[in-house]
């Protein structure tokens, strides 16, 4: 289709700022975001949809649009339920580059010109598929969601006859028609899902549980369709994150027109999953500043201040939190390639809701922030209680193997043979002063699952030896001493002779204990890596094969 038919619809709204002369550009897809560079998710002849949330001033449009333009794009559609009119320096940006703009009016929703464009693009492939979509765009006139995937599940059934659920990718059932699908099942089917993604099975999957066969379509977010720039990217960065779609049916006696279908269902619950996804950016930037705070030694009377702020996004009608625990996840891939961090962090925004509750609500009140490889979760304890309104303080906390007793099957699976998630959690603490103990009570647990065997490992502050659970809290003059005696001998030799024993020792416990992975870290020889290991033991007359000596000199590097 050309950029000149949204223009000619006028349910869509839109309004052209700029670039009229560019109206015969051929749109390919349609993509939106918020990101500040999206340029990973762009192939090329997309209509890109904003809501203007990485405009922070008037420097960041042309940065943003010279991107868009590099990438291909068609077109920019911005919408002005955020800032109202759009900005000058935004439609000046867009005609310095030559790229058509267009004003979304704030009564329309993305959803409803990503549908549309979504239906033009792949043309009138079957009665059955128009009748769907058309009927979900008059829904979605209602309010900007559509009334979610719930609705165009109902389509399927009403339509079609077919009864599908969207799953997490730990099995939660997010969306369903009719009846829900039982836990056990949940589990399965995402086991499945993830198993197949993992091995570079050609979708759609299909498995039968109880007689009953089930065909399972991925539903992949940010514009990482088949063909998009995702296709190349490596799958473990997606695969514990992706959404999927399963159907009681077999859609291996299905017509290329009844796959086409399906496939475009996914698209739809795609863009609410990417709306999702954006709302959750408020409560990961609450989490980051708070764990800067934390970690950076802020004073409680700081720290307080960030979670009163904090409290009203995450308790919406609940008040302050009087409780909080802190959870540490950590994603680790065999060759160190993939960065572990925001796999880790999508994990852990589903591994902390409730797995018998339906829907996305109960993670709008988590929040999750990432640090390299590690992902860290800021948990008001009132999230989890069962009546609204209800305060369980402690009783309530989170406990390490409850976390995972639900989703270890799934989780292995889309880990395969060569991912790890290690997990650790904090004890309950009822202020900000606790906070920074509660993290280092985490990520000590953390390293005690990591000591493990499995794939899937947890460990809670009670699974903690005395020293460790006490030592973020005793005085500064003994912390000093108790670092002094573990590190001095090490800077005092690499003053000497050069010898980088501590940054050795940072990434060697960073690596949980792994030649290979320190090795190539460090960009060293396993031989130089294991005699530098062997100084750092003579020196300090510890065994870094002890779990309990590893955990007294990663206290010592982070209270150093």
């Amino acid at each position: 289709m050309r950029l000149r038919a949204l223009l000619e619809t006028e349910a869509l709204g839109l309004r052209l700022l700029g670039g009229e002369d560019e109206l015969d550009r051929t749109v390919r897809g349609v993509m939106t975001t918020d990101l500040r560079d999206p340029s990973r998710y762009l192939s090329g002849g997309e209509l890109v949809l904003t809501g203007l949330a990485w405009r922070r001033n008037s420097a960041d449009s042309e940065p943003f649009v010279r991107i868009l333009a590099s990438a291909g794009v068609a077109g920019l559609a911005a919408g002005e339920a955020e800032l109202g009119d759009i900005p000058d320096d935004l439609v000046s940006a867009c005609v310095r580059n030559r790229l058509p703009l267009f004003a979304v009016n704030e009564d329309v929703a993305f959803a409803t010109i990503t549908e549309y464009v979504v239906r033009q693009v792949s043309g009138e492939r079957a009665g059955d598929l128009a009748a769907v979509v058309d009927r979900h765009r008059r829904l979605m006139t209602s309010g900007p969601a559509g009334g979610g995937p719930d609705v165009v599940l109902d389509l399927l059934t009403t339509d079609l006859d077919l009864r599908a659920w969207v799953l997490s990718p730990t099995g939660r059932q997010i969306a369903g028609a009719g009846e829900p699908l039982a836990p056990g099942i949940c589990a399965a089917l995402a086991s499945e899902h993830l198993a197949a993604v993992r091995t570079g099975r050609r979708g759609p999957h299909r498995i039968s549980i109880q007689g009953i066969t089930y065909s399972l379509f991925p539903i992949r977010g940010h514009g990482r369709g088949a063909g998009g720039p995702a296709a190349a990217r490596d799958v473990r960065e997606t695969v514990l994150s992706d959404w999927l779609l399963a159907v009681e049916a077999d859609a291996g006696d299905w017509p290329a027109e009844r796959l086409d279908l399906l496939q475009g269902v996914t698209q739809l619950i795609a863009v609410e999953r990417d709306r999702r996804d954006a709302a959750r950016t408020v409560r990961r930037r609450l989490a980051q500043e708070v764990l800067e705070l934390v970690q950076t030694g802020a004073p409680p009377a700081e720290i307080a201040a960030r979670l009163r702020v904090a409290a009203p996004v995450l308790l919406p009608g609940l008040g302050a939190a009087p409780h909080w625990q802190v959870v540490v996840a950590r994603v680790d891939w065999e060759n160190g390639d993939i960065p572990g961090g925001p796999v880790a962090q999508s994990l852990l925004e589903e591994i902390l809701v409730d797995p018998s509750v339906s829907g996305p609500e109960p993670s709008d009140r988590i929040a999750v922030a990432h640090t390299g490889d590690e992902a860290i979760a800021l948990v008001p304890l009132p999230s989890l209680s069962g009546d609204a309104g209800e305060d369980k303080g402690p009783d309530s906390a989170l406990h390490a193997d409850e976390l995972l007793a639900t989703v270890r099957d799934p989780l292995a699976a889309g880990l395969a043979d060569d991912g790890r998630l290690t997990l650790g959690v904090s004890a309950a603490v009822h202020s900000a002063e606790g906070l920074r103990g509660a993290l280092e009570e985490a990520r000590h647990a953390r390293r005690v699952a990591a000591a493990r065997p499995g794939r899937v490992c947890a460990a809670g502050h009670h699974e903690l030896a005395s020293h460790v659970l006490l030592l973020p809290f005793v005085p500064d003059d003994v912390r000093r001493a108790f670092t002094a005696r573990l590190l001095d001998p090490l800077r005092d030799y690499d003053r000497r002779h050069r010898a980088e024993l501590i940054p050795t020792l940072e990434a060697f416990l960073d690596c949980d204990g792994s030649w290979t992975r320190c090795a190539t870290r460090l960009h060293l020889h396993v031989n130089t890596l294991r005699y530098r290991v062997g100084r750092i033991e003579q020196l300090t007359a510890r065994d870094l094969s002890r779990l309990e000596d590893k955990l007294d000199f990663f206290l010592a590097l982070r209270m150093s």
